[in-house]
């Protein structure tokens, strides 16, 4: 897998609405992004510069308009997150990981059945 750009929570945030929306230019990303957050029209046209530089996200100027869409898939993103997680903290085991939300009660009699499922569904 190649590597992915490093992308804070608030790039994150942008970047989940362009994977929605893509193509998507600059005044709709602000628009969402307003209705869901504080941030200023100038913060979120800063985070969207930034994810350019990044490599994450391409633009395409349509007349007078940019528009945006992802050089980052969403799924690979997520895969490359969890895996970095799950090294960080539980030293790339997901049997903790798993074991440490039982312990806790983290996780729901419903989710707990959804794993029983996929582990189910999974085994040969």
């Amino acid at each position: 897998m190649k590597a992915l750009p490093q992308i804070s929570e608030a790039e994150y945030e942008v970047m989940r609405i362009i994977w929605k929306y893509a193509p998507i230019s600059t005044n709709e990303i602000v628009e969402k992004l307003c209705q869901t957050t504080s941030w200023s029209p100038k913060t979120i046209q800063t985070l969207v510069k930034r994810l350019v530089t990044k490599h994450a996200i391409t633009y395409e100027k349509q007349s007078r308009v940019f528009v945006y869409t992802p050089l980052v898939q969403e799924n690979e993103y997520i895969s490359q997150e969890s895996t970095s997680f799950l090294k960080k903290y539980y030293d790339g085991n997901i049997s903790a990981m798993v074991s440490a939300y039982l312990e806790n009660d983290r996780l729901s009699d419903a989710e707990i059945d959804d794993l029983r499922a996929l582990l189910t569904k999974k085994t040969p």
